[in-house]
């Protein structure tokens, strides 16, 4: 059964009443911060992965954060902004940012639901799992470049690449 069917019912739904069922669906560890907040805890391959969405009814905008914990050595900060910008590039949504005060590397995205548009949880699903994989797929080449002393072209080139098509 699709996951619309669990949701479809004809009225509108709070985003984040989507996402606490979505993270109830793949047995994800959520506390609900508040009504328009939702934290999350995801396993992953390389870390542990902490999500958080935000909904601002104001800008009309479901936000998304995904953290892990990164503390580089500072000799290495530089290569580490070199680094994010490549990843940048390559990617066509959202974006990753370090936080140094905080000592986490965070994934950035948000989806825009000006309007009156409805985000359904295909579109939720989606924008949560980009998140952990985009993570999982650049976690190798942040930790070369940093903790590796490989260059910021070389630690790139271990990426994980997004797997087309079927085998």
């Amino acid at each position: 059964m699709a996951l619309s069917a669990d949701f479809f019912d004809g009225t509108e739904i709070h985003p984040i009443d989507v996402v606490e069922t979505l993270a109830q669906a793949h047995d994800w560890p959520f506390e609900r911060v508040a009504d328009d907040q939702i934290a999350m805890a995801v396993e992953g391959q390389w870390r542990s992965y902490s999500l958080t969405l935000d909904w601002s009814e104001q800008d009309e905008t479901l936000r998304l954060i995904c953290t892990f914990e990164m503390d580089p050595p500072g000799e290495r900060v530089g290569a580490l902004y070199d680094l994010l910008n490549r990843i940048n590039d390559q990617c066509w949504t959202g974006a990753f940012t370090w936080w140094p005060d905080q000592k986490l590397m965070v994934w950035r995205y948000g989806l825009v639901l000006s309007g009156g548009q409805i985000a359904g949880p295909e579109q939720i699903d989606r924008m949560l799992r980009a998140a952990l994989n985009v993570s999982e797929r650049f976690y190798p080449a942040l930790q070369l470049a940093t903790w590796g002393q490989e260059s910021p072209e070389a630690a790139l080139k271990v990426a994980i690449a997004e797997a087309y098509g079927r085998a």
